[in-house]
């Protein structure tokens, strides 16, 4: 299966639900712990033999952030996720929004995206009970997710508008559609759908 039928079985899937946690969850001083991390995985990704593999969106670059780890800490909560999604006639990150991005728009989409994940999604789910599996597979996304923010540097130039733009109109999207619903099954299915957002993340990664 290509990546765009991939990508279209997971828009076509009923509901995701879900139990997230983050590193960042028990205490204030567990908040200052993820651009800690964040700053660790970045200095590890500096290392010889972690250069062979990186995310190419666009102009940007981004080293040192396996897929298969993001994937398996997707997994480890799969079940536990899908599981409280009832709303299934709802997407948030629908065609329209991750579709025919162009290359050059990658890089500013991705930033906003995981922008938004860390400072909106992973940081209101602290509340939530969890388990100890939970715990860490959170924290590997929200710790890689911080990794790839630090990296991105999206071009800030005037003659690069339009594409800024467009991107911002996918984004902007993404949040209406987050906002029309109740803030706990906004979250739920936010993270419910990391699935999706991984998909369309891994056609930018380059061997």
């Amino acid at each position: 299966m290509n990546f765009q039928q991939r990508l279209q079985s997971l828009w076509s899937l009923a509901s995701r639900p879900f139990c997230p946690p983050l590193l960042v969850t028990v205490s204030q001083m567990q908040m200052a712990v993820l651009p800690c991390l964040g700053l660790i995985l970045l200095l590890w990704s500096q290392v010889p033999g972690a250069q062979g593999q990186e995310f190419q969106f666009g102009p940007c670059q981004v080293k040192g952030v396996v897929p298969q780890k993001l994937w398996e800490a997707f997994w480890a909560v799969k079940a536990t996720v899908q599981a409280q999604d009832n709303i299934r006639s709802v997407r948030l990150l629908h065609q329209e929004v991750l579709q025919n991005v162009s290359d050059a728009e990658s890089c500013y989409l991705v930033h906003t995206l995981l922008e938004f994940y860390l400072k909106t999604v992973f940081k209101n789910y602290h509340n939530r009970t969890f388990e100890v599996r939970t715990l860490k597979s959170f924290s590997t996304l929200a710790n890689n997710f911080v990794l790839i923010v630090s990296q991105l540097q999206p071009s800030q130039e005037n003659e690069m508008f339009s594409i800024r733009d467009s991107a911002h109109r996918r984004f902007l999207l993404f949040r209406r559609a987050f906002k029309q619903l109740d803030i706990e099954a906004a979250l739920t299915k936010a993270l419910g759908e990391v699935d999706i957002l991984l998909t369309w993340m891994q056609q930018f990664y380059k061997l």
